[in-house]
């Protein structure tokens, strides 16, 4: 395996994003001509609001998601899909691991 150098193409297709004061970072990438992001979620709870369609994967912990009018806990290796165009509450009382792919 190599390592990416400043010379590395991945330098112009990978977006460090922050969210809520550092407790949500992710990755931006794109693969296919898809865009998605790879991240952590710190503990507690946050709101989102989404442009395009996404879904979200949870990829290690347990995050709890608020989209329309109901909680509802979602475990690593389950994933739940948001409109766009609205938004989304989530809580953690853990770090959680995910993937979110726009749809």
């Amino acid at each position: 395996m190599t390592t990416p150098t400043l010379q590395s193409p991945l330098r112009h297709t990978l977006k460090h994003n922050t969210h809520f004061d550092g407790n949500v970072q992710s990755i931006g990438f794109e693969r296919h001509g898809r865009r998605a992001t790879t991240g952590v979620i710190a503990a507690g709870e946050y709101h989102f609001g989404t442009e395009a369609p996404e879904r979200m994967i949870v990829v290690s912990g347990e995050l709890e998601a608020k989209v329309g009018d109901a909680w509802v806990m979602y475990a690593a290796g389950t994933s739940f899909e948001v409109a766009g165009k609205s938004g989304f509450d989530v809580r953690a009382k853990h770090p959680v691991a995910y993937l979110c792919e726009y749809l």
